[in-house]
């Protein structure tokens, strides 16, 4: 099965760059949306032979996940159980035979770290989620997790210790998710490669430098680990300030 993720950082406006031709090149399984930025009935995708699921924040033109789905799923749950957290849009579960697919965005800690207590306390609540379904069945997690998990994972980390998205509390929080069971695909395939990055800031030729941060991501249980044949970063997709992200899994292995 072929997965892809992507921080579209507004549907809207990555439609008019080149979404749908790269959702049809991908021609994906399942494919996942973070930062949608819409409320329902503000756009119609057409995308013959995929199930929509789509989450919405509250706040009008903020956060949103969505996900669409050649297999129509078991069941779908939106939000991680948590009244604290689940008014912003940011996660969307599906239930199939063989495992749980989990889209989440988590939330960014902001420049001033006001939002760390907040995101600290999603960690804590995602990663208790996420096991409690990984008693049931394999868990597949995937979106931007908003963190560089290790030195390797952004161009510069001397500078940007500290920062939002690579704060100690951040960077223990993804140690104690992987520690709990899970596997960093990317990581498990590629666990030396540099300079592979997902998002870039729009400042002047960031992009075209590689000044880059890692921090979206398919995490799945370690059960799965054997399954994983492929997981990459499609740098050369443009129409955001991310990437899209992919796996690859022989399931029936």
């Amino acid at each position: 099965m072929k997965f892809v993720s992507w921080n579209v950082n507004g549907i809207r406006a990555c439609t008019n760059k080149g979404f749908l031709d790269y959702f049809k090149e991908a021609n994906a399984d399942i494919f996942c949306l973070q930062e949608t930025k819409l409320q329902a009935g503000q756009i119609n995708l057409e995308l013959e032979g995929y199930h929509q699921f789509w989450n919405y924040a509250e706040k009008k033109g903020y956060s949103g996940t969505a996900v669409f789905t050649k297999e129509e799923p078991i069941s779908v749950k939106y939000g991680i159980g948590s009244v604290e957290h689940d008014h912003e849009g940011r996660a969307i579960t599906l239930e199939f035979e063989k495992f749980h697919l989990v889209n989440v965005y988590t939330p960014n800690s902001q420049r001033d770290l006001a939002r760390l207590g907040y995101r600290i306390a999603w960690e804590d609540r995602l990663r208790e989620y996420l096991l409690d379904l990984d008693q049931d069945k394999p868990v597949i997690l995937c979106g931007d997790l908003n963190v560089a998990h290790r030195e390797v994972d952004l161009k510069n980390p001397k500078p940007n210790r500290g920062n939002s998205g690579f704060t100690d509390e951040e960077r223990g929080k993804m140690t104690e998710l992987l520690s709990s069971g899970f596997v960093d695909s990317f990581r498990h395939l590629h666990p030396d490669a540099t300079d592979v990055y997902t998002w870039w800031s729009y400042m002047n030729k960031v992009r075209e430098r590689n000044i880059g941060w890692r921090i979206d991501y398919f995490i799945v249980s370690e059960k799965l680990a054997p399954a994983i044949t492929a997981a990459d970063a499609a740098c050369f997709v443009l129409g955001s300030d991310h990437c899209p992200v992919t796996l690859e899994l022989n399931i029936n292995e």
